[in-house]
């Protein structure tokens, strides 16, 4: 039996795997970090190692992939696998931090009722707008875990060191996923991860954007059986 640790992206916990587990077989057991309870990148590290395995298969979607990146790179000894789904190693683009630096005054001074109908149509396919169960589960997340926990996770995220230089110091077997009409990542990113990784395999699909878990859960399952499998 694989456990997987699961590190989530900004504003999401476990439920942002709850599409794709039941689709992984009895091979793997889940256990999930508890991102949110951090408001410091070093309290984010400090999590992961916390409430992951000595030695670890990390499953990382979004803020949790480069965060994920940063502790194999901090603790080689303690990452066995890593999964990176819909992350750059280079951070955020500046599209996406002039986005941020907007929406940060905006939620010091008003309440927060949830995802924007722009930010949703920013994160999801096209296809996948008209979706309600899936808008119900960003929804639900991102109201439960509330104003405070999105404003530090923006604030601590928001200025990332590019590590793509970095990324031949890693080791171990690294499943890179991500999508074409991902408007958060270039793909471009994500296949020059591939090349500077020395154990890579490459996935980046069609028909979906940057909410790949939720959104494909079928693909992303084949991905991490077929990874799994092969190591």
């Amino acid at each position: 039996m694989t456990q997987l640790d699961f590190i989530p992206g900004t504003l999401c916990d476990e439920r942002m795997w709850s599409r794709l587990t039941p689709l992984l077989g009895d091979g793997f057991e889940f256990n999930h970090v508890p991102l949110h309870k951090a408001h410091t990148r070093e309290q984010m590290q400090e999590l992961i190692a916390a409430h992951s395995a000595p030695s670890a298969h990390l499953v990382a979607f979004s803020l949790g992939s480069y965060l994920a990146i940063e502790y194999a790179l901090l603790h080689p000894e303690r990452v066995q696998s890593l999964v990176l789904i819909a992350n750059s190693a280079r951070g955020l683009s500046e599209t996406e931090k002039e986005t941020r630096r907007r929406i940060i005054p905006i939620l010091k001074n008003n309440a927060y009722t949830g995802m924007t109908r722009m930010r949703l149509r920013e994160l999801l396919h096209e296809t996948h707008l008209g979706d309600q169960s899936i808008i119900d589960t960003i929804q639900q997340m991102a109201v439960d875990l509330g104003k405070d926990v999105l404003l530090a996770q923006f604030t601590a995220s928001m200025e990332r060191p590019d590590l793509m230089e970095r990324l031949a110091e890693i080791k171990c077997p690294v499943l890179i996923v991500g999508a074409e009409g991902d408007q958060l990542v270039d793909p471009a990113d994500l296949r020059e991860m591939a090349r500077h990784l020395s154990d890579a395999r490459l996935s980046i699909h069609d028909g979906t954007g940057h909410m790949i878990p939720l959104e494909v859960p079928q693909v992303l399952a084949a991905d991490i059986k077929a990874f799994h499998h092969a190591t």
